[in-house]
């Protein structure tokens, strides 16, 4: 049973693009969160949903919020993409998987591949979206929408 709408978004530490040790409370209770969970780093719709992230970060940024995005890549494959498609937000290695099975991510195509949610927290670090949608540039209008109203 994963997260809902109404929970807090767990405690969890994890390796940056950059290799540095992400710690969640440092933006929990701070600002808002649009944290992404995706596929794999350099597919087809994960590249365009990345880019879509940051082709808006910049609105993102101006209502308060940060995005962070979380795959099970390595930290290595995590620095070639966010160099090769100029990624100014936090992309964060769950190699272990332990990220996902805390926020509780469904995997999709008989547990093959690994599901596409974005989930937005008000500053609180309270849920207040979950949007779960294989459809990848669909999750930053939707979180941005969320993030609006916020405002």
């Amino acid at each position: 049973m994963g997260l809902k709408i109404g929970d807090k978004i767990p405690d969890f530490t994890a390796k940056d693009a950059a290799g540095n040790d992400f710690d969640s409370q440092s933006v929990i209770g701070v600002k808002p969160l649009v944290i992404y969970f995706y596929p794999k780093d350099n597919t087809s719709g994960c590249t365009a949903q990345a880019c879509s992230f940051r082709d808006q970060y910049e609105d993102f940024k101006d209502l308060g919020a940060e995005v962070i995005g979380i795959s099970s890549d390595s930290v290595a494959s995590h620095q070639k993409f966010t160099r090769q498609f100029q990624l100014p937000f936090i992309l964060l290695s769950d190699h272990d998987k332990k990220i996902r099975k805390l926020f509780g991510v469904p995997s999709r195509l008989f547990g093959i591949l690994p599901g596409r949610v974005t989930y937005v927290a008000d500053k609180t670090g309270t849920i207040i979206m979950i949007f779960d949608n294989i459809s990848a540039t669909q999750h930053i209008p939707k979180a941005l929408e969320v993030i609006k109203k916020l405002h």
